[in-house]
């Protein structure tokens, strides 16, 4: 550092300083100006891009906030949906249900005329047969003895006991 000090010259240390004076004077005239609107222009963008960044968490806030909205409403509409199917299950079971009853009621029914039918049917081939075998009796009745009344009683009881019922 003595060296230094010793050594030290006013010319040298003139134009040394004349030197960094112009060098600070081209900086200032040249780079100053560009470096300085860089860094503005660096600092508009991240700025922008900040406000951009906020400005899409919030949309994204909104659009969560939103999609949350639509989830809620489709979870109710699949619970009415649901619901709505499930009565109409249950409209199609009991309609089907008062079908297949009334169905039953209307065979039952058919079935009782049909053996209503058939016993009206059953009584009038009965009263024919009855009436066949009167007409026959009376008329062996008829061709046998009128006077005799014991064997007019017996030729009946005769003929009664020859004749099955159905």
């Amino acid at each position: 550092m003595d060296k230094l000090i010793n050594d030290f010259s006013f010319g040298l240390f003139f134009w040394q300083a004349l030197i960094l004076l112009v060098l600070i004077l081209l900086l200032v005239k040249f780079a100053w100006k560009p470096i300085m609107e860089s860094i503005t222009a660096r600092e508009e963008g991240i700025k922008n891009a900040l406000l951009s960044a906020e400005n899409a968490k919030r949309e994204m806030e909104n659009l969560q906030a939103d999609n949350q909205r639509i989830l809620n409403e489709a979870r109710a509409e699949r619970d009415a949906m649901l619901k709505e199917a499930r009565e109409m299950k249950e409209k199609m079971i009991a309609d089907s249900k008062n079908e297949a009853q009334e169905a039953g009621q209307k065979m039952i029914e058919q079935a009782k005329a049909a053996i209503q039918s058939e016993k009206n049917a059953a009584m009038a081939e009965v009263k024919a047969q009855v009436s066949t075998l009167s007409l026959t009796i009376a008329e062996k009745l008829l061709k046998e003895e009128l006077s005799n009344k014991e064997s007019q009683t017996k030729l009946v009881e005769k003929l009664l006991g020859d004749v099955k019922l159905n």
